[in-house]
């Protein structure tokens, strides 16, 4: 299939990207997916191909742009535990420059760019998000509602917290489906915090489905990293694919 390293439009300047489509005439359906902080790198490009190999264009943004390029930790450091927090020393204030207002801009210039493409079908798109990457997918299907059709975020932390910002606040505005598939002792999700979030979504009428991956750690779809849980990735694309099955399906 078409894998393309590229570089797309966004609100402050230009973004390095995966752009991987299916085989086939298409057009298909277009897919944003956010990555986890640790960048863009082969195990991201892997987890784009398994969904444009279901159909589907997907196109990956660094969302970090604005700050660096490539791979933003060693091997090692995603290895071992002990190394990870220096990478998150110099990865926190990237996430924290990474504000609502920021996030959803760039997201409006990446789905301006998916829509010109040929590969992609017209209509909504899905969005997929891991770690701080789902926190902003749902962020960006908050500010960008009538775009999307489906909504999946894994491990993600801070959705719920005592700011007046706080994404859960906002999840009246979602139209899409959304799929929540939360990791378990995850000090950035408690259960409070997830029982905060399902209740904030059932008063809206959003159609959602909420999951706790039982003993699956923070991080568990990235293989590249120590806290790679084989049957949590496993059933993770399952719940994903039902999603986009479901919501946002392949002519």
């Amino acid at each position: 299939m078409p894998r393309i390293a590229t570089e797309v439009p966004a609100a402050d300047g230009v973004a390095e990207a995966y752009l991987v489509t299916p085989h086939g005439d298409g057009p298909s359906p277009a897919v944003l997916m956010f990555m986890d902080a640790f960048g863009l790198r082969p195990r991201i490009m892997e987890m784009a191909g398994r969904i444009a190999d279901r159909g589907y264009a997907v196109l990956v943004p660094n969302l970090f742009y604005r700050s660096a390029r490539g791979p933003l930790a060693t091997p090692d450091e995603l290895l071992d535990g002990a190394k990870r927090g220096a990478a998150f020393g110099r990865l926190t204030p990237m996430i924290r420059e990474l504000t609502a207002a920021r996030i959803s801009a760039d997201a409006a210039a990446y789905l301006d760019f998916l829509a010109g493409r040929p590969e992609v079908a017209d209509g909504p798109a899905g969005i997929v998000g891991y770690c701080m990457g789902g926190r902003n997918a749902l962020l960006v299907a908050q500010a960008h509602p009538l775009r999307f059709a489906a909504l999946a975020s894994f491990h993600a932390g801070r959705i719920v917290t005592d700011a007046p910002d706080s994404p859960h606040l906002g999840v009246a505005a979602l139209t899409a489906e959304v799929y929540l598939g939360h990791a378990d002792n995850d000090d950035s999700m408690t259960p409070d915090q997830i029982r905060t979030l399902e209740l904030a979504l059932a008063e809206t009428g959003v159609k959602y489905t909420s999951e706790l991956y039982e003993g699956a750690p923070h991080g568990f779809t990235m293989s590249d990293t120590s806290l790679y849980d084989q049957a949590a990735e496993q059933r993770h694309w399952q719940a994903l694919f039902d999603l986009l099955e479901r919501a946002l399906p392949v002519r």
